[in-house]
């Protein structure tokens, strides 16, 4: 029997976002914040849509990579825009790595994988693009 390893690629269109902390009420009632759950529900509808609502099997290990661009600033001058372009400047600024990472790791539980500890591999990367939005690939970690 022949093993033929799956992977699947989406992209997310719009400025990345980073999961936020849960909120507590006065009443020590804690919930998720509103823009949170919005994108969440985002990344699932692009995922169903581009990916055919694959899932990869339960036991599977999987390797997930994301690629945030965030746009250009207005206010940065051409050289620095070039800069950006060209990917020699890079983003220092929020959503941190591991917020992005968790926001689409756990949107994706039950809609791509049964649960987000199958990821044994991952890797975040941050640019400058003219075009804001959030690559994901996911792949059976055995390739």
């Amino acid at each position: 029997m022949k093993v033929i390893a799956m992977k699947v690629k989406f992209t997310i269109l719009g400025e990345p976002k980073g999961k936020q902390r849960p909120r507590v009420t006065r009443a020590g009632i804690a919930y998720t914040p509103k823009d949170t759950v919005q994108y969440e529900n985002l990344v699932r509808i692009e995922y169903r849509r581009q990916c055919s609502d694959y899932r990869f099997p339960d036991d599977s290990p999987l390797d997930l990579r994301i690629t945030a661009y965030y746009g250009i600033p207005k206010s940065a001058s051409k050289k620095k825009r070039m800069q950006m372009q060209n990917y020699q400047i890079r983003p220092l600024k929020k959503s941190d790595w591991d917020n992005i990472g968790k926001i689409i790791a756990d949107s994706l539980n039950e809609v791509a994988y049964k649960d987000d500890v199958q990821i044994v591999d991952a890797q975040v990367r941050k640019f400058y693009s003219d075009r804001p939005r959030v690559v994901v690939t996911i792949q059976d970690a055995k390739i």
